[in-house]
């Protein structure tokens, strides 16, 4: 009994090898390669760009024009004022200016109240004066007008001294200021100034220094 139990687990040990054998080898997994990422495309922005024209400033340091505006003389009212400029331009900031302007006088408020009295002949009411100022460009900028155009401005500060004539009497004067210059085109410039002339004098009785202030309006040639 014992010998055929044996016979039997060796024919099944020996069927269990041969069907192992036969299986082969296991199958080698199938190795599939990605496909390479897409390189990213590159934006082409289409910016419409703008036509900029830049400014044709002729590179001439002389300057010459005239003005107008008012000119309030102390003790004597506010009256018109004229006169003519000449400058030259030593740098881009620094730059000299000669200056010849004419007004006339009113009458004081004493002459108000009694007109019989003179305190000036006709003459002597001739307010004449020359300048010889030194000048600084302090802030060099522009100015915009609406979205297409464009000013170059310069803002500027003066200071000189010169010769009064009023009264029929010739006067030592200092003067002081602040300015704008705008250049309109390439050769022409608008000037907007503020000065006070400062001398001594006598004329209402008692020794005093005067101030004299203008404000003018100016157009200038740059050749």
């Amino acid at each position: 009994m014992e010998i055929r139990l044996g016979s039997v687990f060796l024919i099944a040990a020996l069927l269990t090898g041969c069907s192992w054998f036969h299986r082969g080898p296991k199958p080698v997994p199938e190795i599939v390669a990605e496909a390479p990422e897409a390189e990213p495309s590159i934006i082409d922005p289409q910016v419409q760009r703008r036509e900029i024209k830049t400014p044709k400033i002729r590179a001439r340091n002389f300057e010459l024009g005239g003005s107008f505006g008012a000119l309030s003389i102390q003790d004597f009212g506010t009256n018109p004022l004229y006169g003519v400029r000449a400058a030259y331009h030593v740098t881009e900031d620094i730059f000299l200016e000669g200056y010849v302007a004419r007004s006339k006088a009113g009458t004081t408020s004493l002459q108000d109240v009694f007109p019989n009295i003179t305190v000036l002949s006709d003459s002597g009411r001739r307010f004449t004066y020359y300048d010889l100022d030194v000048g600084y460009n302090v802030l060099p900028g522009e100015v915009f007008l609406g979205r297409g155009r464009a000013f170059n401005t310069a803002l500027y500060a003066v200071v000189g001294m010169g010769a009064v004539k009023f009264a029929d009497q010739d006067k030592f004067a200092l003067n002081f200021g602040v300015g704008t210059r705008i250049l309109l085109t390439d050769w022409l410039a608008m000037h907007m100034d503020v000065k006070d002339h400062v001398f001594e004098t006598d004329i209402t009785g008692r020794t005093k220094n005067v101030h004299n202030i203008e404000a003018t309006l100016g157009f200038t040639y740059f050749y």
